[in-house]
């Protein structure tokens, strides 16, 4: 599984043209060729940028959900729904299209926040806002997310 690090700003040209920042670029450099997958993010208004193998990986999961169940394909078809296949450029540059651009109301000020395994790709007001969200209590969450976790190995949290 790929551990992506960092939050970048970085600007966005007329024409959706996105240059991927030299720190992720550093992470990504033996998938750059592979191609990526952009879309939709399922909980927030901002895009997701896979790289193929985790794109690949995540959907082996979708997969195994039977179609003939409403709600999976109801699902599928949400979640891939604006997928699209992207290549990073000459230039280091990826290019948004004008769809997901309206749908995650990308300006020209961008972040992009590596989250795991996927980039998401925020337009940098709306990313501000979630982030300093007021009615999140960012220390709750962490307890409810990760409180009752405990390694294995030897026993700590």
């Amino acid at each position: 599984m790929l551990n992506l690090i960092g939050v970048h700003e970085c600007k966005m040209d007329a024409k959706g043209r996105v240059s991927i920042p030299s720190g992720l670029k550093k992470q990504l450099l033996a998938l750059l060729d592979q191609g990526f997958v952009l879309k939709r993010s399922v909980f927030q208004n901002c895009l997701e940028l896979y790289p193929m193998q985790e794109w690949e990986q995540t959907m082996s999961k979708v997969n195994k959900l039977n179609r003939f169940v409403k709600k999976n394909n109801d699902f599928i078809r949400m979640f891939t729904a604006g997928v699209k296949l992207v290549e990073v450029d000459g230039s280091g540059r990826i290019n948004v299209p004008k769809d997901l651009m309206t749908f995650a109301g990308l300006q020209s000020e961008l972040v992009l926040s590596a989250s795991v395994g996927t980039i998401e790709i925020w337009d940098k007001a709306r990313y501000e806002e979630t982030i300093n969200n007021p009615s999140v209590d960012f220390s709750q969450l962490a307890e409810d997310v990760m409180g009752g976790l405990k390694d294995d190995e030897d026993g700590l949290s």
